[in-house]
């Protein structure tokens, strides 16, 4: 082959025809007068031309795609390519419909191995995506199929092409594209020697697709995030700390974030008023103030109109157990509670802290968000329960004083968004109450991780903060980035589980 100096992508026009005539022509030279006649090509042209793909390689056309929109329902998955096309008319056509239905790709024998096909593909996926079309659908051809036909059925040969048995230069290429089989279809395409008449159908799913509502669309995909690093200090008062906390809010509202989160514990300063207490007694103190303070970050997430995610605080339940909570108050003006499951040795020795038991996601207006407080982002059985049940990102406000805590906070956090496929945020405290007993010093770094694979960052950080320094981080998330990882991405950790061989579920399912 000479040396090439262009290739475009581009929709046909009239004055293709006869060069894409002749690269038909010579794309199927088993199949004599295999070609489209030019009022079929026109016809395409004037009812749907954005859907007509040609590659141009050197001002040469050398391949292309064509379809139409059909409506499936009217001919399901039992038709034939006579009838999907109301017999060559393209009648069928409606931009109503709800699948764009492949009619045609070839590429011209000497272009191919160069990905051309490739292209026509990709393309074609962006005009179901950007027509929200549910699907793409076509029968696609087995030109191998007679080779084996004597020794097996077109079921078993498909399977031994998906395997990597056999190979079939149409299938083989369709599947490596995402494409999924539906079923064999039989006499499909009169005349194709090749295929027996034997077609497969086969279809690509458009995760974006959203069907049409009178609704306003009220879920976002690219969400902002304001985590908040905070600074341990004295305060003499609910209002005084308060007075810091609407600091903050204000701050991550003016840049839009839709989420702020707060750490563990960062209330812990209102303690110092009760130090002559014993540490277990403090912290019953402490868990006075919880619902006001919930009451009071309710108001600030409706007034600054930023869902918050209130840390956590001590709470005494009625059956006098001491437990480690916080909020999702919303910026519609609900909230709901999470606990903290898993209590560290300290916890328990110097405050008389008890586990909880709540294991749920929460939706919002910006997606399905996990909340898991510290320690618990350690266990990796919490984060997959949520990741199960549609968890987007996962917020896990922390609370440590050593670089050792705060590393195993941190790439546990980090392994977590791996395994899971979702982002995480985290956020502890800074600096150092020396009034208050077992609070004496903390280290943190806030910081967004991502999932590692080729539309995130190659490091797993998308933003982070400066250690030990008081401040907010303020960080944007793709939430339909999310969603072609787990169809599409490098490795894809929640569908590649091994189900069959183990499971994960909570004790009361």
């Amino acid at each position: 082959m000479s040396t090439i100096n262009t290739i475009e992508l581009r929709t046909l026009n009239s004055d293709d025809y006869e060069e894409l005539k002749k690269s038909m022509i010579d794309a199927y030279p088993n199949w004599p007068g295999a070609f489209w006649k030019e009022n079929h090509f026109n016809k395409l042209l004037s009812i749907f031309p954005e859907g007509q793909l040609a590659i141009v390689v050197d001002d040469v056309v050398v391949g292309c795609a064509l379809s139409i929109i059909v409506q499936y329902s009217h001919f399901g998955d039992n038709h034939t390519y006579e009838e999907i096309t109301g017999k060559y008319s393209f009648n069928t056509h409606t931009r109503k419909g709800n699948v764009l239905y492949g009619i045609d790709v070839f590429i011209r024998p000497e272009f191919r191995g160069m990905r051309l096909g490739r292209r026509l593909y990709d393309a074609r996926k962006e005009l179901c995506e950007n027509l929200n079309l549910e699907a793409i659908v076509f029968g696609g051809r087995i030109p191998n199929y007679h080779k084996h036909a004597a020794e097996m059925t077109p079921k078993e040969f498909i399977q031994k092409v998906k395997f990597k048995e056999l190979y079939d230069p149409t299938l083989t290429f369709q599947l490596a594209n995402d494409f999924h089989v539906k079923k064999v279809l039989k006499g499909y395409l009169p005349g194709d020697r090749e295929s027996k008449e034997y077609a497969v159908l086969l279809q690509w799913d458009n995760i974006y697709y959203e069907k049409k509502s009178p609704k306003i669309a009220t879920t976002k995909s690219v969400v902002r995030l304001g985590l908040v690093q905070w600074q341990m200090r004295s305060y003499q008062s609910l209002d005084e700390l308060f007075e810091q906390v609407e600091f903050f809010v204000d701050a991550v509202s003016g840049y839009k974030s839709d989420f702020a989160l707060f750490p563990e514990f960062f209330n812990a300063p209102l303690m110092a008023k009760y130090n002559d207490l014993e540490e277990s007694k403090a912290i019953r103190k402490l868990a006075q103030y919880t619902e006001e303070i919930r009451d009071r970050f309710l108001q600030l997430a409706m007034t600054y109109n930023v869902n918050i995610i209130t840390g956590s605080m001590p709470y005494i339940n009625e059956d006098d157990r001491l437990l480690n909570i916080g909020h999702l108050c919303r910026r519609d003006g609900t909230y709901e509670s999470y606990e903290k499951i898993h209590v560290t040795p300290d916890e328990i020795k110097f405050w008389g802290l008890t586990g909880g038991n709540q294991v749920k996601v929460f939706d919002t207006d910006a997606g399905r968000i996990g909340i898991v407080i510290c320690y618990d982002v350690e266990f990796p059985e919490l984060p997959r329960l949520l990741a199960q049940q549609g968890m987007d990102i996962l917020f896990v406000p922390f609370l440590t004083d050593t670089q050792n805590g705060y590393s195993r906070v941190r790439y546990c956090a980090r392994a977590r968004a791996i395994e899971n496929e979702c982002y995480v945020a985290i956020a502890g405290s800074v600096g150092n109450l020396p009034k208050v007993s077992n609070m004496d010093i903390q280290f943190a770094q806030a910081v967004v991780f991502t999932p590692c694979d080729f539309p995130f960052p190659t490091t797993g950080i998308k933003a982070e903060a400066t250690p030990n320094t008081e401040m907010i981080l303020v960080a944007d998330v793709d939430l339909d980035l999310l969603k072609e990882l787990h169809y599409f991405g490098a490795v894809r950790n929640l569908k590649d589980r091994r189900s069959d061989l183990y499971e994960l579920n909570l004790n009361d399912e």
